[in-house]
């Protein structure tokens, strides 16, 4: 957020108990011609991102995630040959290491698992959601899941997509994490 704010002048003079006046600068890139860089050019946000829908972050009135793009994280490699596939039990153990960044829960116990398939070769699928579309960290939750599940012995490649239907409800959420949260 550095290079947003700036004063309003210098050479006003403040009152020892007045505060120095700001305003909001448009961030533009560096541009040869000076009417372009006279030019304070408001955000847009890219194609895709307008929902219709608040991101409850600060400044964004539209999700950061665009629910038609395709988060998938891939990880891990080819399991050799006569090495034991891993257990069901041991990929999800590993998935509850991941943790929401907002909520002291993990991702399993808190219903953000939707599918989970372990191949006889050990590669393993996972259709995983979030909470909400306008997650800050939308597109690296795949990522740190593709990365906890790839360290459990027995795992061959692994694939994480991140999927929006059915939208995540707290029903989905097991007693545990009902319970860790209070509303159990």
């Amino acid at each position: 957020m550095f290079g947003l704010f700036k004063k309003k002048s210098d050479d006003v003079e403040l009152d020892s108990k007045e505060a120095p006046m700001v305003e909001p600068v448009a961030e533009t890139p560096a541009k040869e011609d000076d009417d372009e860089t006279a030019k304070a050019e408001a955000f847009v946000a890219p194609p895709g991102l307008m929902h219709g829908m608040d991101s409850g972050i600060p400044g964004f009135a539209y999700s950061p995630v665009d629910q038609d793009e395709e988060f998938r994280a891939h990880g891990g490699k080819p399991l050799a040959e006569g090495v034991e596939v891993a257990s069901e039990d041991a990929v999800i153990e590993a998935m509850r290491e991941v943790y929401d960044p907002e909520i002291p829960v993990n991702i399993y116990d808190l219903g953000l698992i939707y599918d989970l398939t372990i191949s006889d070769n050990g590669n393993i699928k996972i259709d995983m959601s979030l909470t909400a579309p306008g997650c800050p960290v939308a597109g690296e939750m795949p990522g740190m899941v593709a990365r906890a599940v790839e360290a459990v012995p027995g795992t061959g490649e692994v694939e994480v997509l991140l999927v929006w239907e059915p939208q995540w409800t707290p029903e989905r959420m097991s007693e545990d994490a009902k319970l860790a949260l209070g509303m159990g």
